[in-house]
């Protein structure tokens, strides 16, 4: 596949997700949380970040804090559509028993995938985040 068609596969997958963000109760705070990640994952790596995500998810749509769940089940989703990352362990578990050079290639990817949600949740969420 050619770098489009696997950018404009991304965009694709990103604005799915971010419409599906857009949908929740506490859509603002997808935006806001969306936003940050690539600052988290610059600043302290991709699976100290994963795991934060991880910790901070809720169960309840209500909740503060489902917008996490929802964001981390969608990169999820992603790094396996890509054949990165398996169904059977958390993704934090698994990135980090990654190679090194794995690693930068899943942590590319996944901020590629957050600057396409980035985007589009600000297309698509108006306002000031909650956060």
């Amino acid at each position: 596949m050619s770098v489009t068609g696997i950018e404009n596969g991304r965009a694709r997958f990103a604005f799915d997700c971010a419409r599906e963000g857009s949908g929740l109760e506490r859509k603002k705070e997808y935006r806001g949380y969306v936003r940050k990640i690539p600052a988290l994952i610059k600043t302290n790596g991709l699976g100290a970040t994963l795991a934060f995500i991880a910790a901070k998810k809720k169960e309840h749509p209500a909740e503060n804090g489902y917008a996490y769940k929802v964001i981390y089940e969608q990169i999820g989703r992603w790094l396996r559509h890509q054949g990165l990352m398996e169904d059977s362990r958390p993704l934090e578990e698994q990135v980090i028993s990654l190679d090194s050079a794995t690693y930068r290639v899943v942590t590319n990817e996944v901020l590629a995938l957050v600057r396409w949600l980035s985007r589009f949740a600000e297309a698509l969420i108006e306002g000031e985040s909650n956060d």
